[in-house]
C-alpha cells in the first residue's frame, strides 16, 4: 500500500493517478469517493471544508477495499487523516487484511496551495473552505504524520512545490528504495 498525504492541493490526486497508471495499481482517492457517495447535509459540510467523522470515512474506505485485491499493491490518497483512522489501518495490517504502507507526505508552501486550489475551480474550493482546510490540516492532520512515524510506519517527506514530473520522479525513485 502506497499512501499519499498532504493538504488539499498538494498534488495527492495527480500523483496518485500518475503513479497508479505507471505501476498498474488501483488508485483510491478518498476525497473523490466521498464526493461521490456522501449526500445531503454531510455533503454540504464537506463543501464548507469540514472533515467527516472517522466512522463515516472508515465505512467508505471499507467498502472500497472490498472492491479491490488488497493483496496487491494499491495507491491511496487522503486516508488516514486522524489517529483513529491510523489505528484502524494498523489493526487491518495486524489482521492481515492490509500490508504495511509506505507514506509519501507532500509538503507544499501555503501560497502555492492557494493558487492551485483556486485554479482547479471546484465548488468546494472557496476562500473560506481553503482557510478552514489549512486550520484543520495543521490542527488534526499534520500531527498524524508524527503519529504514523511513532507507530513505525515509514513516512517520506516530498517537496511538492516542484513540478509534477519532478515530484513523481522523486516518489518513484524513493519507492524503489523502500521496496
Amino acid at each position: 500500500m502506497i499512501i499519499l498525504m498532504g493538504i488539499a492541493g498538494a498534488g495527492k490526486s495527480m500523483q496518485g493517478k500518475i503513479l497508479a497508471d505507471e505501476l498498474g495499481h488501483p488508485w483510491i482517492s478518498t476525497g473523490e469517493v466521498l464526493r461521490v457517495l456522501i449526500t445531503g447535509r454531510r455533503r454540504q459540510d464537506m463543501v464548507e471544508g469540514k472533515l467527516l467523522s472517522d466512522d463515516e470515512v472508515i465505512r467508505v474506505v471499507e467498502k472500497v477495499l472490498e472492491l479491490i485485491d488488497t493483496e496487491q499493491e494499491f495507491v491511496m490518497d487522503g486516508f488516514p487523516r486522524t489517529e483513529v483512522q491510523v489505528d484502524w489501518m494498523l489493526n487491518q495490517i495486524a489482521l492481515g487484511r492490509l500490508h504495511k504502507p509506505v507514506v509519501f507526505n507532500l509538503e507544499i508552501a501555503e501560497e502555492v496551495i492557494r493558487k492551485r486550489l483556486k485554479d482547479r475551480n471546484r465548488p468546494d474550493d472557496t476562500e473560506e473552505s481553503i482557510a478552514k482546510r489549512f486550520a484543520e490540516y495543521e490542527r488534526a492532520t499534520r500531527p498524524i504524520i508524527a503519529y504514523m512515524r511513532k507507530k513505525g510506519i515509514p513516512v517520506i517527506d516530498i517537496n511538492a512545490d516542484q513540478t509534477p514530473r519532478a515530484v513523481h520522479d522523486q516518489i518513484v525513485n524513493l519507492l524503489k528504495e523502500q521496496r
